[in-house]
């Protein structure tokens, strides 16, 4: 049994249909609102490790709050780009799964789903 940690914002389209795919799919996870509580420092770095090629995918690029912020990513260090998510849940990448506490998935593509839990 996978622990699935669920990190989702109410107002985000596909996080529901994410959510609504877990539940079809009688998967278990914990619910956490991403903009009150982001993930830990720690599983933002887990994220950066794992998303290393390509950081951008870790930011919700289409969000108000990154289209707000005046400066380039690319240019921060991995502390201060763990730093800026933690501060700021709608700058992370939603729905933003946990599973086993230690592979994550970002967004919501039915076949990347798919593949982890069937």
């Amino acid at each position: 049994m996978k622990k699935v940690i669920f990190y989702s914002y109410s107002k985000c389209s596909t996080c529901r249909k994410a959510s609504k795919w877990l539940d079809q799919n009688h998967i278990n996870y914990e619910f956490i609102d991403i903009v009150k509580q982001p993930p830990s420092e720690k599983i933002l770095e887990l994220a950066l490790i794992q998303f290393s090629s390509d950081i951008k995918k870790i930011f919700n690029t289409r969000g108000k709050s990154f289209k707000s912020i005046d400066f380039d990513i690319f240019d921060l260090t991995k502390e201060k780009i763990i730093k800026l998510l933690s501060n700021d849940g709608k700058l992370i990448k939603r729905p933003f799964l946990i599973i086993n506490e230690s592979k994550l998935l970002l967004g919501f593509k039915e076949s990347e789903y798919n593949a982890i839990f069937n």
